[in-house]
């Protein structure tokens, strides 16, 4: 896998962090679903990880080469 790739990943896994965030933040402040909030949490700490990872490896990667498509 190459920097540009991890670096891609690594916003995906971002993106997906957020959004579970988002997530548990809306069911800490539910009555209904209150119970949800620390599995969304969890869930979005383990896919923030998953990007420091990603954003680390890309960190000691060679810049990538463009190539003529």
């Amino acid at each position: 896998m190459d920097r540009a790739r991890h670096l891609k990943c690594a916003d995906e896994a971002l993106i997906r962090a957020e959004n579970l965030a988002g997530e548990a933040e809306d069911a800490a402040r539910s009555s209904h679903f209150r119970d949800k909030a620390e599995p969304f949490a969890a869930a979005s700490a383990a896919w923030a990880e998953v990007a420091r990872s990603h954003a680390a490896l890309a960190a000691v990667l060679p810049e990538t080469e463009p190539t003529d498509a």
